[in-house]
């Protein structure tokens, strides 16, 4: 065919094309046309416009053809989804003499998955001329005895084409004794009958020579020729006659071989060697036929040679001759149908397609993975297929036109199962029923769904303070059950303030493997816990983290030596101390006060007298500080003495302070102090000396008001027995009553020191409403506790015996419950940087602490201690030494001051004691007589 016809024919296709993929459209799939032997490049369709894609985002569809074999003949475009042709399609090596050529390709659409099916249509092209099997013909007539209207079967010519390309038409060349017959069989074939048309005569022609064309029905018909010869013989009038000139039978595919399927029997009446009768096909007869089937030319059994396979061919028409052996022969025909019925010798056929390499953990419930394509070439019943998938797995398959779409039916967890092999049973519904099996892998790929986890729950450490700086602290640790990026994890300190600073400038963390350093050297005295905040994250996205807690708690070491407070001890400047010469035994001489700004042990002082002119004469106690006259002070004694002092804490290894202290004996004190207002004037120089002073009048102020509460209580309690039942408070009320009235007033300088403290009555509340009460008798050291309770805070006990409290008060680890911050400690012994000794406390918790000393100095005085001395514990008193210290280990400034010619010294609880003031007061009357 040239190319004009060959365009011709392409416009007619194109247009049948249009009528197939309208029709196409309908039925839900893709459907195209297009001659065989098409150029390559040639353009089917546009994929994409035609499934209704958006033609802008085509490149996120990525257009691909399926695994149906169709791929090596087409290809798609990504880029436009244009459809085109991608090598030779030959329609005759692809379909044979079949009709309907149809290519079945799969177009997968990857974002999202979905299978789209295409049917591409090969049309025929007349490219193939018809052709006769043999190049010519011998047909034998008898003379005379063959009538008019006999037939003669010729060759039939064949075609590669189909359709109206195939052979359409039969021609023979004009002569006066045949005619030409054409009759269309139902299996499609064009079959030609020659027909007598008058009876022959030997002797008139004994050979006549026809040609016999046959034509296609291109538009520009091709054609082949075979030579016919007719030869007429002599008579042998009777021939060959079968019982029926059809007959229809029916087998079972996948018969055995040399299987007997028809015995044919024809009969003739002649004898001898014209009655012999050869069996054989005729040319009415399909080679594909002859492959398969058989004759015996002697017996007339047919029988199978080749697979009968219903799935290539479901009937077969065996044209079947009996001749003769006379002279000439005779022979008689008939046809035989055969029906191949379909038996379920096909096992379904499993195809999985899909373009996720991995199912991501997160997928939703209904996610499509991917199409299961199930194929059976069995019909009916054996056709029909079942699917089923493994249970226990979280996928399903759900029925979609011809195909299964897999898709989730439950959530998935990488971190619990990383990988599924899913197997997909396929069976028909034939009898025996037959099945075939696939196993489906899938790879769960892993989402960052976890956070990291720190192995502990909260990391605590211990270091000592002066520690180097970059040394290792402690590790944290975390796990991540992803993978991959998901679980590499990087460790970091949360920023925070401590103590005004970025927690990062104290400790370093190790990002790789959460190992935690010091960026400094800690210091105890001013941090005791330092608690961060740890951070793990992972490399995922989006990132998740996970926190905890670190506490370091720094460890005190002895690194401070005791600071003596009093006597001050500055250069050359040696500390005076005065004592009467009358000062009786265990009189107070003076009271060392030292503090330690370690903590515990290390802050737990001694005091030692390690150098004396006399020892005999004085003493110092160990952990109070004070020094006492062991006797009696006599005239020959030296004036002056020089005592060294030796403050030690109770370290490992112990460090100390000395200070050196001179002791004067005098006469009295009348001739050596100061008058009152040189005192007063003097005074200004010493803020602290004032203070104690005034703290000191202000309490012996407040016991006698407390003292006159109380006997006003007792004489009114009393008369409120005697009136029965009838009083409206109770006696522990009303003394609470009037001793809150009392309400101390503080009126400070400019420079902060105290200038003086007013004690005013407040005016009592209304009473309220009175009820009815009747108590039983109370002692009257019964209504005093009772009204110390309800007045003042409680007092510790003091402690004597130190090895007492060594046995009783161990040092434990240091703890956040019993630690109070540098801000919070009170007095000298916490040592605030911002106040200098004698200023008056600048914070709200000093002030009310100072006010509670005060009462408690009255509640000291109440209960009969002499002059301005007081228990210890009640002045200075800090939280820093821990849970074994105890009040008196506290500097008690109250006891650094005294007034020179007064027989009131301060003293703790042993000096009231071991000395009484009442003795010192009897034996300065003798010395002032004299």
């Amino acid at each position: 065919m040239d190319f004009q016809s060959y365009q011709k024919a392409w416009k007619w296709q194109v247009a049948f094309s249009f009528f197939l993929y309208s029709w196409g459209c309908v039925s839900g799939q893709l459907r195209y046309s297009i001659p065989e032997e098409t150029e390559t490049g040639t353009l089917v369709g546009n994929v994409a416009h035609d499934l209704g894609l958006n033609l802008e985002n085509i490149n996120k569809h990525r257009l691909s053809l399926g695994l149906e074999g169709g791929s090596r003949f087409f290809a798609v475009d990504q880029k436009t989804g244009d459809l085109t042709v991608n090598g030779r399609i030959d329609r005759e090596s692809l379909c044979g003499s079949g009709l309907n050529c149809l290519l079945h390709l799969e177009v997968v659409k990857e974002n999202p998955l979905e299978l789209y099916s295409v049917e591409v249509e090969i049309l025929d092209i007349n490219d193939n001329a018809p052709f006769f099997s043999t190049p010519d013909q011998i047909i034998k007539i008898t003379e005379l005895l063959t009538s008019p209207g006999v037939r003669f079967p010729l060759p039939i010519a064949k075609d590669l084409d189909v359709g109206i390309n195939g052979v359409s038409q039969y021609k023979l060349n004009q002569n006066a004794y045949f005619s030409l017959s054409i009759t269309n069989r139902q299996d499609g074939t064009l079959a030609a009958e020659l027909i007598l048309e008058k009876i022959l005569d030997r002797e008139e022609k004994r050979k006549h020579e026809l040609t016999l064309t046959a034509y296609d029905g291109g538009e520009q018909p091709r054609s082949a020729s075979t030579q016919v010869t007719i030869l007429v013989l002599d008579i042998n009038d009777n021939a060959p006659k079968f019982n029926q000139s059809h007959y229809e039978i029916s087998i079972l595919e996948n018969v055995s071989l040399k299987t007997v399927i028809i015995k044919l029997d024809a009969t003739d009446l002649d004898e001898g060697s014209n009655g012999e009768i050869i069996y054989s096909f005729d040319y009415h007869t399909l080679d594909s036929a002859k492959k398969i089937f058989d004759i015996n030319p002697n017996t007339g059994e047919v029988y199978v040679t080749g697979n009968v396979d219903f799935e290539e061919s479901n009937l077969y028409e065996l044209s079947v001759r009996a001749t003769d052996k006379g002279m000439p022969t005779m022979e008689g025909r008939c046809l035989i149908r055969i029906k191949v019925e379909d038996v379920n010798d096909n096992t379904p056929e499993i195809f999985f397609s899909s373009k996720m390499n991995e199912v991501p953990e997160t997928a939703a419930l209904g996610t499509v993975i991917g199409y299961i394509t199930v194929k059976d070439k069995d019909f009916g019943k054996n056709g029909e297929i079942v699917l089923e998938v493994s249970q226990n797995v979280p996928f399903k398959c759900q029925p979609l036109s011809n195909r299964y779409t897999l898709i989730t039916s439950g959530y998935l967890d990488r971190e619990k199962v990383s990988k599924y092999n899913i197997e997909v049973l396929a069976f028909d519904l034939g009898s025996p029923s037959l099945h075939n099996h696939t196993t489906i892998t899938l790879t769960i790929s892993d989402v960052n769904d976890n956070s990291p986890v720190f192995f502990q729950s909260v990391y605590k450490t211990f270091i000592k303070e002066n520690n180097e700086v970059g040394i290792l602290l402690c590790s944290v640790s975390a796990f991540d059950p992803d993978e991959g990026d998901n679980a590499k994890l990087k460790y970091s300190i949360v920023e925070s303030q401590i103590d005004g600073s970025s927690a990062s400038s104290f400790v370093y963390i190790n990002s790789d493997n959460g190992n935690i350093y010091a960026q400094r050297s800690f210091d105890y005295e001013q941090l005791q816990v330092l608690q961060i905040t740890a951070r793990v994250e992972d490399s995922g996205s989006p990132i998740l983290y996970s926190n905890v807690s670190v506490f370091i708690f720094i460890l005190d070491t002895n690194d401070n030596h005791p600071t003596i407070l009093y006597p001050e001890n500055s250069g050359e400047f040696i500390a005076q101390e005065k004592i009467p010469i009358s000062a009786s035994a265990g009189y107070l001489t003076a009271k060392i006060s030292a503090v330690d700004q370690d903590s515990g042990y290390n802050a737990w002082l001694a005091y030692s007298l390690i150098e004396s002119a006399s020892p005999n004469l004085f003493q110092i106690s160990d952990y109070s500080g004070e020094i006492r006259t062991i006797r009696g002070l006599l005239e020959t004694d030296s004036v002056t003495h020089h005592l060294v002092i030796s403050v030690r804490d109770h370290g490992e290894p112990s460090l100390s302070s000395t200070v050196t202290l001179n002791v004067n004996i005098v006469e009295s004190f009348a001739q050596e102090n100061p008058k009152s207002v040189d005192f007063i004037t003097n005074s200004k120089t010493s803020p602290d000396l004032t203070l104690y002073l005034i703290i000191s009048l202000v309490a012996i102020s407040v016991v006698s008001l407390i003292t006159f509460v109380i006997l006003l209580v007792r004489y009114l309690k009393r008369d409120s027995y005697t009136n029965s039942c009838g009083s409206c408070f109770s006696s522990k009320s009303q003394a609470q009553n009037y001793a809150d009235q009392y309400k101390p007033t503080l009126y400070l300088n400019t420079d902060g020191t105290l200038k003086y403290m007013e004690v005013r009555m407040v005016p009592s509340e209304p009473l309220g409403q009175c009820y009815s009460a009747c108590f039983p008798p109370v002692t009257e050291q019964d209504n005093f506790s009772s009204t110390k309770q309800l007045q003042f805070p409680e007092e510790t006990q003091h402690i004597s015996d130190p090895s007492l409290l060594n046995e009783s008060n161990q040092q434990a680890q240091p703890n956040t419950e019993w630690r109070f911050s540098q801000a919070q400690r009170p007095g000298p012994s916490g040592a605030q940087p911002t106040e200098e000794a004698g200023v008056w406390p600048n914070n709200q918790f000093e002030t009310e602490r100072l006010q509670a000393m005060i009462l408690a100095s009255a509640n000291e005085a109440a209960e009969g201690t002499s002059g301005l001395g007081g228990g210890t514990g009640t002045m200075g008193l800090s939280a820093r030494y821990g849970p074994q210290f105890t009040l008196q280990h506290v500097p008690d400034y109250r006891q650094n001051v005294y007034i020179p010619g007064s027989t009131l010294t301060p003293t703790n609880g042993a000096g009231k004691r071991e000395g009484k003031a009442s003795g010192n007061k009897k034996k300065s009357g003798k010395k002032e007589k004299k």
